[in-house]
């Protein structure tokens, strides 16, 4: 009595397992008669448990949605076995049927396990379409993934980029100074690196970088020539290089060079002309082999006109002058540009992102007043925020800001005119810092004064 009591205890612990997991489990005996089959069973398949338990999985089979039965391949293989099947319900499934044989070898039960796998049909879906639809751009603009996702390698797709990298390439065998000149975040610096590589007798140099319109006169002046020992209160102990003996044999960038002050100016005249430096607070000159290239986001021939720039200075820097177009004239190169950048953000965060077709077009259509600073932070933005692995162009920020304005609007009216105008002009003003640099340009573009741009940037919390 005990026994059989021990064994019923045993059976239902096995059906409450049975009943408990999340995969379907049927069992059938060796003819193809279903025994057994769990609630998970049920709701995958669509089939209803009084349909199945009891019946030949024979009766099931229809041209429909049961054009195949695991079971019956199972028992007529006499192996294990596993395909996809699409149910009555609509879900996808995938099931494995697997033989349970005798001592004689004679097979006498198949337990069935189905999984749904709807979700992941629906995300391969997804990423063959967004995968589709990234070659579709890459093939119409003659390009291939690998090309554009090499980091070091520029993208350089319109006519006018190909014309400046072309140039680049020849004046890159001469020791000549070149004067870069576009819009802010246009991509200057990748144009300088690429003059340094293509230099054969100065790529394998340092290539040194320093924005001129970051630090203060004094400072940039140490920072260039450097300092002996005890040139002023706090030089360092021995003195310390500058940037232009850093550089030596290699190529130094100013960048933002229209920023420099007048005083500044001078020196900097003085060692390019002369191709020597003095450290401050040394009498000596120092020789130096530096190739200069400088940029700036600046009109250096308004500004010499207005005796803000020495015009003996940048006729010394503009020996050849290249002129780097904004992101919203090379629209090919958008998409490509936007390619290469998930693809780097997803490697340096360990993320699967996939920009959707949808996505692309809002790229295409964006006026991108940043350039490809603006188009990489926004990627990054878009990497960091989103949830799903595949990024729609409601995800871009200025879309969920327009939601958010909606929806306190709906609610009640809780955004005030005040609040929008605000909200406004603070955009704004963010757009024009990152186009014109300077709050003087800016007041200049915008014809206000000065101390109001800089009053409303210090405001809003724009640097």
């Amino acid at each position: 009595m005990k026994e059989f009591e021990g064994y019923l205890f045993k059976l239902h612990e096995l059906e409450k397992i049975l009943e408990a997991s999340f995969d379907g489990i049927m069992v059938t005996d060796g003819e193809g008669n279903c025994l057994l089959a769990n609630s998970s069973y049920t709701r995958n398949t669509g089939i209803r448990h009084d349909d199945i338990v009891g019946h030949n999985l024979k009766e099931l089979i229809n041209p429909i949605w049961m054009k195949r039965s695991v079971a019956l391949e199972v028992i007529r293989a006499g192996e294990p076995m596993s395909l996809e099947h699409d149910t009555q319900n609509g879900n996808h499934i995938i099931v494995t049927g697997t033989p349970i044989f005798d001592e004689d070898h004679n097979l006498i039960r198949v337990v069935i396990n189905t999984r749904d796998i709807s979700e992941i049909k629906q995300m391969r879906a997804k990423l063959d379409e967004a995968q589709s639809m990234e070659k579709l751009y890459l093939k119409s603009l003659g390009l291939s993934k690998e090309l554009i996702c090499i980091n070091d390698e520029p993208v350089v797709i319109n006519n006018r980029m190909r014309d400046i990298f072309e140039v680049a390439r020849r004046v890159s065998s001469y020791n000549t100074t070149v004067l870069i000149t576009g819009e802010s975040g246009t991509g200057k610096e990748i144009v300088a690196r690429y003059i340094h590589k293509m230099d054969k007798c100065r790529k394998n140099k340092p290539f040194i970088v320093i924005n001129c319109g970051a630090m203060p006169s004094n400072l940039l002046e140490s920072e260039l020539f450097g300092y002996t020992e005890g040139a002023f209160t706090g030089a360092i102990k021995g003195g310390k290089k500058g940037l232009f003996e850093e550089a030596d044999g290699g190529v130094l960038f100013l960048d933002e060079i229209g920023e420099m002050e007048h005083q500044m100016q001078v020196k900097l005249l003085r060692a390019l002309e002369s191709r020597k430096i003095k450290r401050i607070g040394q009498a000596e000159e120092i020789p130096v082999n530096v190739r200069i290239v400088a940029a700036t986001n600046r009109n250096l021939e308004e500004e010499v006109a207005a005796g803000r720039f020495r015009e003996d200075l940048y006729y010394r820097l503009n020996v050849v002058s290249l002129k780097v177009p904004p992101l919203r004239e090379r629209g090919e190169e958008i998409v490509p540009l936007a390619i290469k950048f998930i693809n780097y953000f997803n490697n340096l965060y360990g993320t699967q992102k996939q920009l959707t077709y949808d996505l692309m077009r809002g790229f295409e259509q964006y006026e991108w007043p940043g350039n490809i600073r603006e188009l990489k932070n926004v990627i990054e933005n878009l990497v960091v925020t989103t949830e799903d692995d595949y990024i729609y162009s409601t995800d871009l920020p200025w879309e969920r800001d327009k939601r958010i304005h909606i929806k306190e609007a709906d609610a009640g009216g809780t955004i005030t005119l005040k609040d929008a105008v605000a909200n406004f002009e603070s955009q704004f003003l963010a757009n024009a810092k990152e186009k014109y640099g300077t709050t003087e340009k800016m007041a200049e573009v915008l014809d206000v004064n000065q101390s109001t741009i800089s009053r409303k940037l210090k405001r809003y919390g724009i640097n």
